[in-house]
């Protein structure tokens, strides 16, 4: 049965083990700040002075404790090693050549899976051999590389991590605006290069500040990019499927576009921040493109296929927009002769919107919180429903 429930109970932070939420008042049994990211974390709340890896679960032996697949530990695409070693003070660690081998005795003891940067690949093969499995913790927010419906069919929950990405994300969305604007990936180059003798004085960039935001998808990473975009003085437009309460647009000057193409004919730099659904696939294409300013740039911190690539490489070669910065594409990395890759207006950074020391530290918490609470049938802090 998978019911939602180990068999045993798992240790769980103390206001989840007392069915709580985390405490955000600062008064009577808080959620201190992370000793990591220096922040009050909104999905576990942890004793006095600990964070989420700082004690076992409990007093047990290994083999007492849930079992949790990987895909591996280290190497080029297994889970980092510190993150492997924190997942072992609540997890009876197996990775996917253990479970191969063994698959008989394995698959009994597996009750989550822990996916680190989309793996281990959670196909109709692998839940069906894994009879006790009861949830899918996702290390990261987006979960395209997931198919709900599926999953959800198997009895298994899956969880994912909004609390943790929401900043880096927002910083990423920030460093490309402001790395495309004043075109830094070239001067570093021009400066470093054996043949540069003098720096011309006709090379610029142009300004973010006082310039106009449009952002595409204001959810807790788009109001984050708006937080600091206001620091910049910028005018702040967005669109997003409902409108945020009055107070909240206030406290970022943001103004609502009910249409998509009213923000985009109006804005310098726009920004998309959404997730990856049907109705989002390709979202910006030839017509949105046209729509934009000559001299706007387009960034997309969300997921690849947000934009249609080849109308993005055809726009940057005639100059319908500036320029483009992409943390992310699709595919991953791109192949080595893709025509985006040939362009000298456009930034390509390797999705590392969360790849921060702490991010990855704070997703890996917030999974563990995630998982556990589905193994002790406590209120999951971040669950993911199929649509």
């Amino acid at each position: 049965m998978r019911d939602g429930h180990g068999a045993g109970s798992y240790a769980l932070p103390p206001r989840r083990r007392a069915g709580l939420p985390p405490s955000r008042t600062g008064r009577g049994p808080v959620c201190p700040r992370s000793p990591v990211s220096n922040r009050v974390g909104t999905w576990c709340c942890l004793s006095a002075g600990q964070g989420l890896g700082d004690r076992p679960s409990q007093v047990m032996a290994k083999e007492e404790l849930p079992g949790v697949l990987i895909l591996d530990i280290g190497g080029t695409q297994g889970v980092l090693e510190n993150l492997a070693a924190l997942l072992k003070k609540h997890f009876h660690l197996i990775t996917m050549k253990e479970f191969l081998e063994n698959k008989e005795e394995m698959s009994k003891k597996i009750q989550s899976v822990f996916v680190f940067e989309c793996r281990p690949t959670i196909d109709r093969e692998l839940l069906e051999s894994l009879p006790n499995l009861k949830v899918i913790g996702n290390s990261g927010v987006g979960v395209d590389h997931l198919d709900l419906k599926m999953i959800s069919s198997f009895g298994v929950k899956v969880t994912n991590t909004p609390h943790a990405v929401a900043d880096p994300t927002a910083d990423i969305g920030m460093a490309l605006m402001l790395a495309s604007a004043r075109r830094l990936v070239e001067g570093c180059q021009i400066a470093v290069s054996p043949d540069t003798k003098h720096f011309a004085v006709d090379w610029l960039g142009v300004e973010v500040t006082r310039a106009t935001l449009g952002i595409i998808g204001m959810g807790s990473i788009g109001y984050k990019v708006a937080q600091r975009a206001r620091a910049f003085n910028m005018r702040i437009l967005y669109h997003n499927r409902n409108q945020r309460r009055k107070e909240e647009e206030e406290a970022v000057g943001a103004h609502y576009c009910e249409k998509m193409e009213d923000l985009l004919q109006q804005s310098d730099f726009v920004m998309l921040v959404v997730n990856l659904t049907p109705e989002t696939r390709r979202l910006i294409g030839k017509k949105e493109l046209s729509l934009m300013k000559p001299t706007a740039t387009l960034i997309n911190i969300s997921r690849g296929a947000v934009i249609d690539q080849d109308a993005l490489v055809e726009a940057l070669q005639s100059k319908v927009i500036r320029a483009a910065a992409l943390d992310v594409t699709y595919p991953e990395p791109l192949p080595r002769d893709h025509p985006l890759l040939k362009l000298n207006n456009i930034i390509i950074t390797p999705h590392i919107g969360t790849a921060t020391v702490q991010a990855i530290h704070m997703m890996a918490e917030e999974a563990i919180a995630n998982i556990l609470a589905v193994l002790n049938g406590q209120p999951i802090p971040s669950e993911v429903f199929p649509k």
